[in-house]
């Protein structure tokens, strides 16, 4: 199958998605090579390449970032605390990195908001659906963070809630740690495995693939969002996604 060259520039010129929501782990702004929670050139590159993408392509551009880099509930809970306080404490992880992500985008010169779905008005708006759609209508960039301030849910949930909300055609979830989209078993683990290019949700929650959590999934399904799924650590692979070149795995 012929496959398009990613290193003309043509090809990056048009969005394939005029709004969308990118899905980031928080263990992505965090980096392997050191003991730091958020690298600060990690977020700077992650930002710049946000921040360009955005503005050069004009699309419209929400984010939900996780916080797996500072706090998981699931593991805090197998430590023995309360599963709802402990996911509360990953909610709050999540406003930690979308405060650090604004910050850098905003020295890019890419005017950003932060909306919380926890009331923390002094650091962040509150989740409003109607004022994240005019931010967005202004050329903004909206972070979505404390997931949907319920526990006992992953972020990839609020991702596929929110990308619903506000009206987007597409979830963009950026992995990171080698893994460049959905295969047939962890490439980590199994050699063998198999890349997909495209492959359908009930073919996902068949062979009980982890691209998301099967809950993110299943809303995505019945809400008509595509999920593409790419390393986000390669540079140059966000503006890729947003214009559709074929990078990832593409699940509809």
């Amino acid at each position: 199958m012929e496959t398009e060259d990613v290193s003309s520039p043509l090809d990056l010129d048009t969005p394939r998605w005029r709004r969308v929501v990118l899905k980031l782990s928080g263990e992505a702004l965090a980096s392997a090579a050191s003991d730091e929670t958020i690298d600060a050139e990690v977020v700077d590159r992650l930002a710049a390449e946000i921040a360009s993408s955005r503005s050069e392509l004009d699309v419209e551009l929400a984010i939900v970032v996780g916080g797996g880099n500072i706090w998981r509930g699931s593991y805090g809970a197998m430590g023995g605390i309360d599963r709802a306080t402990s996911d509360h404490m990953g909610m709050l992880a999540t406003v930690i990195n979308g405060l650090a992500l604004q910050d850098a985008l905003e020295r890019k010169g890419q005017p950003t908001r932060v909306q919380s779905a926890i009331q923390m008005a002094e650091v962040a708006e509150p989740y409003i659906r109607r004022r994240a759609i005019r931010h967005l209508e202004k050329g903004r960039v909206v972070i979505f963070a404390a997931g949907m301030g319920n526990p006992y849910f992953t972020t990839d949930t609020p991702a596929a809630l929110r990308a619903a909300e506000i009206g987007a055609e597409a979830v963009l979830k950026g992995t990171h740690g080698g893994v460049d989209g959905v295969y047939s078993a962890d490439p980590r683990r199994h050699p063998e495995a198999t890349r997909f290019d495209e492959i359908s949700y009930m073919e996902v929650v068949a062979r009980d693939l982890r691209v998301m959590d099967m809950t993110a999934i299943a809303f995505c399904k019945d809400n008509g969002l595509s999920i593409l799924v790419f390393d986000i650590m390669t540079p140059g692979n966000i503006r890729r996604a947003l214009v559709g070149q074929p990078i990832g795995t593409l699940v509809r």
